[in-house]
């Protein structure tokens, strides 16, 4: 499938980074055509929650000024456990159209906020297995000013926002381009971030189970400040990887591991509770991404904590990367750009 000529880009607005990425459509599949990134100020975004717009807006127009933009049509995405809701739910047989004139109330028993405070949005996922007459539906609701901070933020920098996506829904979409022998298997995309770990779980290429953790890469960045004394700049430094004087690589590797256990108790319960009230069926394979799946011994941990098979997800098995751009260093950060990607790779409409 090639894309139509004018090709929006994917803006990833994380708790610590902007990313951008552009996507374009080739006779033979698929080129990243572009990509920049760009460190935000700590604190700027709590959990999907933008403390101060006018920072956000100029750290956009650096990004986009940098990656040598001026403007276009841009996906965004969305996350956190307090202001997102996607929950798969069972309802008796309808079309879309019976739906759509219903979701309101069928919605509000989901919903622990005020109806009128989200925009809500759904997916008729099929008819159930073992009741011919309910069919699963995929529920999605955002809280209203949560989204608008963003629109009104991208919009402020100069961008035309045409997608507002999920964060895991970005994830699914770069993860089925470039695993497509997996889309029938039970698969669990994890994606371990600055602030938050999202987990996704897919059945048949469908999404069932969708959960955002306040916890993440940050907290080994939080334990190596508490262990050793350092600057919030040298425990980044040491978590990636570099030499930080008066702490020897072991020593960081034993604060490593304590805290990556803290996350890994975090996916291990989630897991836990999706095979106890949603599904029993076996879990093929977890698929990492996100900044953390850059630590390292960070996947053979979780497949000794997880007793599954953990690969990290590469995002350029199917996608080229343009001759123009630094491959070297893109496939290096790949895991950490996969929501940026998986953003870029939508069209209006899909």
């Amino acid at each position: 499938m090639l894309f139509k000529k004018k090709e929006p880009i994917g803006l990833d607005i994380g708790s610590s980074s902007l990313k951008v990425a552009k996507i374009t459509g080739t006779k033979t599949g698929y080129e990243l055509s572009l990509y920049n990134e760009l460190q935000l100020p700590q604190g700027l975004i709590v959990d999907g929650i933008i403390s101060d717009s006018s920072t956000l807006v100029s750290q956009i127009k650096e990004l986009i000024r940098t990656a040598g933009l001026k403007s276009g049509d841009v996906n965004i995405g969305i996350s956190g456990h307090s202001s997102v809701i996607v929950k798969k739910i069972s309802l008796p047989l309808a079309t879309y159209d019976e739906l759509s004139a219903s979701i309101i109330s069928e919605a509000e028993q989901y919903i622990p906020f005020d109806i009128s405070e989200v925009n809500l949005d759904f997916e008729i996922l099929g008819t159930k297995r073992d009741e011919e007459d309910m069919m699963d539906v995929l529920l999605v609701a955002v809280k209203k000013n949560i989204m608008d901070s963003y629109v009104e933020a991208v919009q402020q920098a100069g961008l035309n926002p045409v997608v507002l996506d999920i964060d895991s829904f970005a994830l699914s979409n770069i993860f089925e381009i470039n695993y497509p022998e997996d889309i029938n298997k039970n698969i669990a995309i994890v994606n371990v971030g600055a602030s938050k770990t999202s987990i996704n779980i897919l059945q048949s290429g469908a999404p069932v189970f969708t959960r955002d953790s306040a916890i993440g890469s940050n907290y080994h960045t939080e334990e190596l400040c508490r262990a050793f004394d350092l600057s919030w700049e040298n425990a980044e430094r040491l978590k990636k990887g570099q030499p930080i004087e008066k702490v020897s690589p072991e020593e960081a590797a034993i604060v490593l591991s304590s805290a990556s256990d803290e996350l890994f108790a975090e996916v291990y319960r989630s897991f836990e509770y999706f095979r106890s009230s949603i599904s029993d069926e076996v879990m093929n394979e977890v698929y990492l991404s996100g900044g953390a799946a850059l630590i390292k011994g960070f996947q053979d941990a979780m497949i000794e904590r997880l007793s599954l098979k953990v690969a990290v997800m590469d995002p350029f098995k199917n996608i080229s990367i343009s001759p123009k751009l630094d491959a070297s260093y893109i496939k290096d950060i790949a895991p950490s750009a996969v929501v940026a990607l998986g953003l870029a790779i939508r069209r209006a409409g899909d």
